[in-house]
C-alpha cells in the first residue's frame, strides 16, 4: 500500500510517521509513505498558496491551482488508482470499520486543509471523501492525516507481529478490550487478577470476554444496541445487566 500525504507542513507529518511501528514498517517496506508540500506545485513567485475569501470573512483560504497539481504530480507515484480523502471536520467521524475500510486501497491521498479552508471548486473535483478525527477543530490536517495513516498502517500485513495485536483491540470488533496487566503481581497493593495467573487457558478467554463485555456496557453502552453478540456474550451481557440493576436498588 501506499500513502501520499498533501500538506503545508510535510516535515511535521514525516516526522510523526517515521518513528515508532510506523516507522518501522516503512523502513521494511511494508507501507510507503510520502509527504509532499503543497508550496511546491504553486505558481506564485512568492510561494504562496491561499487568498482572501470571495464574498468576505475572517482568515484565508487555499487556492485551488497548487492543491490540484500537487495531486496530479502525487497520482503518478502509483500505478494503482488513488483514493482522495480531505481531512475535514465536516467529514464523517473516522471508526474502526472506516480503517479496515481505507486499509483495502492500494493508493490512498490524504489531503490537509489549513487557514479557514480549501477553495471548495478542487475539493469537488478531485476529493472522494471527507473524514474527520472528532467534532472538534484543529488549525490544520496534519495531525488527522497522521493519525488516519497510522490507524490503517496498522491493519496492514506485517505491520504489527501478528493479526491478534489489532483484532483483539477496543473497537476492531464490537466490544471494548478486557484490562491488561503486566510484572509484578503485585503493585501498590493492587494484584494482577488471580485467574490471569492460573494457567488455566479457557478461565482465562471467558474472563476476558466478560470484562470486555462488562467494560463495553459501563463506558460505552451505545456500542450494544445493534452489536452482533454470541450466545456467550448475550449471556454475560444479562447477567451484568441484572447484577447492576441489583445495585442499583440497593
Amino acid at each position: 500500500m501506499r500513502i501520499d500525504i498533501m500538506t503545508l507542513f510535510p516535515d511535521m507529518c514525516e516526522a510523526f510517521l517515521s518513528e515508532s511501528i510506523i516507522g518501522r514498517a516503512r523502513k521494511a517496506g511494508k507501507v510507503e509513505i510520502g509527504c509532499h508540500d503543497i508550496r511546491e506545485y504553486t505558481k506564485d513567485k512568492h510561494r504562496r498558496v491561499d487568498d482572501y475569501p470571495y464574498g468576505g470573512g475572517t482568515g484565508m483560504i487555499m487556492q485551488a491551482q497548487p492543491i490540484y497539481d500537487c495531486y496530479q504530480a502525487v497520482k503518478e507515484l502509483s500505478d494503482e488508482p488513488s483514493h482522495l480523502v480531505y481531512m475535514s471536520p465536516q467529514g464523517k467521524t473516522l471508526d474502526q470499520a472506516k480503517v479496515r475500510e481505507l486499509s483495502e486501497y492500494p493508493h490512498l491521498v490524504l489531503l490537509c486543509g489549513h487557514y479557514e479552508g480549501v477553495d471548495e471548486r478542487v475539493l469537488e473535483e478531485i476529493v472522494d471523501e471527507e473524514i474527520s478525527i472528532g467534532d472538534y477543530v484543529l488549525t490544520g490536517g496534519e495531525l488527522p492525516a497522521c493519525v488516519l495513516a497510522d490507524s490503517v498502517c496498522r491493519m496492514l500485513p506485517g505491520v504489527l507481529a501478528n493479526e491478534d495485536a489489532y483484532t483483539l483491540e477496543s473497537h476492531y470488533g464490537h466490544l471494548l478490550e478486557h484490562p491488561q496487566y503486566t510484572r509484578p503481581p503485585e503493585w501498590r497493593g493492587r494484584e494482577v487478577p488471580p485467574v490471569l495467573l492460573s494457567g488455566d487457558h479457557a478461565k482465562v478467554d471467558h474472563w476476558k470476554l466478560e470484562k470486555s463485555v462488562e467494560r463495553t456496557l459501563q463506558k460505552r453502552p451505545d456500542m450494544l444496541e445493534n452489536a452482533p453478540l454470541s450466545k456467550e456474550e448475550k449471556k454475560i451481557l444479562a447477567e451484568q445487566q441484572t447484577t447492576l440493576c441489583a445495585e442499583k436498588n440497593n
